[in-house]
């Protein structure tokens, strides 16, 4: 085996960045709760509030509800287009 192929074979597989694994919670029918986020990623609640906030400034909207269970989740709104004039 050449050291050029031990090599790739020996190459760590990159984890996708923790915001990327956030906005595809987020983007799911039942969102996802603040515990399911912190989870996924691990991060701290603070942390999880925080990157809502950074997202809600930069202009996405965020839909709070609250689920059979009691718990809340939050999930990204989608935005439909409207016909121009």
């Amino acid at each position: 085996m050449s050291e050029e192929t031990a090599s790739m074979e020996a190459a760590p597989t990159i984890a996708p960045p923790k915001s990327k694994t956030v906005n595809k919670l987020l983007s799911r029918k039942t969102g996802a709760t603040a515990d399911e986020l912190s989870a996924a990623t691990s991060w701290q609640p603070h942390s999880v509030r925080a990157y809502l906030s950074g997202l809600r400034k930069k202009g996405s909207t965020i839909v709070r509800e609250e689920r059979r269970d009691g718990s809340k989740a939050y999930r990204l709104a989608r935005v439909h287009a409207s016909g121009g004039q």
